[in-house]
C-alpha cells in the first residue's frame, strides 16, 4: 500500500467515524410546552433563561441570540411554520437543541428577507452547538425534517414538557 492509499483509507475511516458519530439531541430539561412569548425576543429570551438554568449556555448566549436573529431572521415558511435560532459556538457549554411550543404562534422574521416578511412559529427549535460545521449540518437536517407535518404535528400534540422532550428526542432521531 502507497502512502496516498494508505492516507487516503485514514481519511476514509475518520469520514466513516463522522457519519457514526452521534448527532446532537434535545438537551434534558431543554423542552418547553405552551412558552408565553408575546414576540420572538421574547421567546429567545425564555429559552435561553432555560439553558442558563441547566447548564447549556454561557451568561453570554441569551445576547448573543438576540443579536443574531435581529441580524439574521431564522424563520422558516414550513407547512407548520418553524424558527431555528442559533448563534456563535463560544457561548455553549453542552451541545444539543432545545424546543419550545408557544401557546400562540410567534412572530419570528423570515430567514433570507433581513426580517421584513413575518412566519407565525409553531415550533422553535433552537440549535445550541458547539461548531460552526455541526450548525450548517443540524440546519440542514432539520429543514428536510420539517417537510414531514405529520411527525412536527405530533410534537405540537405533546402533553407536557417531558412528553415533548421525548417526541422532539425521537423526532430528531427519525
Amino acid at each position: 500500500m502507497n502512502e496516498d492509499s494508505t492516507a487516503q483509507s485514514g481519511n476514509a475511516a475518520a469520514a466513516d467515524e463522522d457519519a457514526a458519530a452521534p448527532q446532537a439531541s434535545i438537551l434534558p430539561g431543554a423542552a418547553l410546552l405552551g412558552l408565553e412569548a408575546d414576540d420572538a425576543p421574547a421567546a429567545l429570551r425564555a429559552l435561553s433563561a432555560r439553558l442558563r438554568e441547566i447548564g447549556a449556555v454561557t451568561d453570554s448566549f441569551e445576547a448573543a441570540v438576540l443579536l443574531r436573529e435581529e441580524k439574521h431572521p431564522t424563520g422558516l415558511p414550513t407547512l407548520v411554520p418553524a424558527a431555528i435560532p442559533h448563534t456563535d459556538p463560544e457561548h455553549v457549554i453542552t451541545p444539543g437543541f432545545a424546543v419550545a411550543v408557544p401557546e400562540e404562534p410567534v412572530a419570528f422574521g423570515e430567514i433570507g428577507s433581513s426580517g421584513e416578511r413575518t412566519i407565525w412559529a409553531e415550533l422553535i427549535i433552537m440549535l445550541v452547538l458547539a461548531d460552526a460545521t455541526s450548525q450548517l449540518s443540524a440546519l440542514q437536517n432539520l429543514v428536510a425534517r420539517l417537510q414531514e407535518p405529520d411527525a412536527v404535528r405530533a410534537m405540537l400534540a405533546a402533553s407536557d414538557d417531558a412528553d415533548l422532550e421525548r417526541r422532539a428526542r425521537d423526532w430528531l432521531a427519525g
